[in-house]
């Protein structure tokens, strides 16, 4: 039962608009904050943005801190408060609604220059709390700023555009014409793309880039983890900042809930993270990596370690791979082929016969194994009489600890449509067999997941998994010995892996 005088923070309370667009809970706010030196508090020039208001919390929480460390230099409450909120604290809200509700918020009135406003300081409603509703720019169909479909959001005043102004612009600078010290937030994180079943294209690293443009001193957001080895159209991105030593702190979160318990079941596969970016830093990143309410592991290493392309999460991985290529074998990835090997797509589960019959040839689809005519298959037929494996591309949600790998001995004359990815070819079914034992391993399901941070598992997730001699079967404890696994770095892979049965 609730004590009596229970008093929540209405902003911890608020259910989310979309999954795109994440209220961020005040505690997270608050650590945050924690990552900042201590001094800003008690400058009185030092200025803080938020470019995607969405409550107002960020700013709101900076307020606070300030009006705390600056009492003793401007003790008037009354002048220090419209210093602070005049001066030091700017946002860009991301919608007509956000704005309303961040200013209520942050000056306690709708209006900044309200009857109730805690400034006094304002000669306009708007405050320094800005919303300016914009129009993409379309070219060729696509926004020019932002990628979003011209076909999704060129429609009326009546509902959003999203078409954020921090981003839309080739001069986010001129905004405010000031510079500023500390930006720092929680951006949307997607916008739809137009394609099929509800894609969607990922929009924070723009706010991430344009933010670092502004050359502020420090920088902090929280953002999903899927920029770590995945993501659409985040190559770029992802090299950028992996070979950026000015970060330097990154909390990651496994589980989204961690940090947006309001989610529910619209949990951000892969996770997020929130790091703090210092200009003036040059080193190793403190890696702090949290599994549900806890923290795993805190270690100094580069956000890229040698030898790969991707930010490795678990810590404890690290030493473990450093033995895997002492050994200086060929990746698990060169026998793995790309999606669509044989032309089909993954919509394709109508065929003309469901049993074996003369010409046909046997069709793993979504859900249902169908035969279609041999000589309909026209890409990759060299592989249709061959002893395959496959395996589903999509698997559970990104968490190593939940999802279960499934692979399917695919015999010959078999194909597979997209649904499935397909490694191979073997020299006789012992071969696919024993190739089916390495990959129910937890041994080969922790170096999938280290790449696998969304349900996708592509052709490039296997990167990391050695290659082995499939003239015999394998189990754990011949890999763990091969490699000259410690007790710790196993019971460490025993620990995230469920049982594959």
């Amino acid at each position: 039962m609730r004590q009596a005088n229970y008093n929540p923070d209405v902003l911890s309370c608020l259910a989310n608009l979309s999954n795109d667009e994440v209220f961020t809970p005040p505690v997270i706010v608050n650590q945050m904050l924690d990552l900042l030196p201590a001094e800003l508090w008690r400058n009185p020039d030092t200025t803080f943005l938020d470019p995607a208001c969405k409550t107002g919390i960020f700013l709101r929480e900076i307020a606070k801190r300030l009006m705390a460390g600056l009492e003793a230099e401007i003790p008037d409450r009354e002048e220090r408060a419209n210093h602070i909120f005049t001066q030091q604290l700017f946002g860009i809200a991301i919608t007509d609604l956000t704005a309303l509700l961040s200013r209520r918020s942050v000056y306690c009135s709708k209006k900044a220059n309200g009857k109730y406003s805690v400034c006094s300081g304002f000669a306009n409603e708007q405050g320094n709390i800005l919303y300016t509703r914009l129009s993409h720019t379309w070219e060729k169909g696509r926004c020019k700023f932002c990628g979003a479909s011209q076909e999704v959001y060129d429609r009326g005043d009546e509902l959003e555009s999203h078409a954020y102004q921090f981003i839309h612009t080739n001069h986010p600078e001129k905004i405010f014409n000031m510079r500023f010290d500390v930006i720092i937030g929680n951006p949307p994180y997607q916008l739809s793309d137009g394609g099929a079943q509800a894609s969607a294209m990922p929009i924070y690293q723009l706010f991430v880039e344009t933010a670092k443009q502004l050359q502020p001193r420090y920088l902090s957001f929280i953002i999903p983890s899927r920029w770590f080895a995945g993501g659409k159209g985040l190559d770029s991105f992802r090299n950028e900042m992996l070979h950026d030593d000015r970060i330097k702190i990154l909390h990651d979160f496994i589980n989204s809930h961690s940090c947006f318990p309001s989610l529910g079941d619209n949990a951000i596969k892969g996770g997020v993270c929130y790091f703090l970016w210092d200009k003036e830093y040059r080193g190793l990143c403190n890696i702090i990596t949290h599994n549900e309410q806890e923290k795993i592991s805190s270690i100094y290493r580069p956000l890229l370690e040698t030898g790969s392309d991707t930010f490795i999460r678990y810590n404890e991985a690290i030493f473990i791979l450093q033995k895997i290529r002492a050994m200086k074998e060929k990746s698990f990835s060169e026998i793995v082929h790309t999606a669509k090997i044989f032309g089909l797509r993954t919509y394709v589960t109508s065929f003309e016969k469901d049993s074996p019959c003369e010409g046909y040839t046997k069709v793993y689809a979504n859900k249902v194994i169908g035969y279609m005519k041999t000589t309909e298959i026209t890409q990759s037929r060299n592989f249709i009489n061959k002893w395959k494996v496959i395996i589903p591309e999509a698997i559970g949600v990104g968490d190593m600890s939940k999802d279960v790998i499934k692979p399917i001995l695919s015999e010959p004359n078999s194909i597979n449509t997209e649904t499935y990815v397909m490694n191979g070819p073997y020299k006789s079914e012992e071969e696919a067999q024993n190739a089916i034992s390495y990959i129910r391993t937890k041994f080969f399901h922790f170096l999938l997941g280290l790449k696998k941070i969304t349900q996708h598992t592509t052709k490039k997730v296997y990167s990391l998994i050695p290659l082995q001699d499939f003239s015999e079967p394998w189990t754990d404890e011949k890999l763990y010995k091969k490699y000259n696994l410690t007790a710790e770095e196993i019971a460490f892979i025993e620990s995230m892996i469920r049982p594959m049965d």
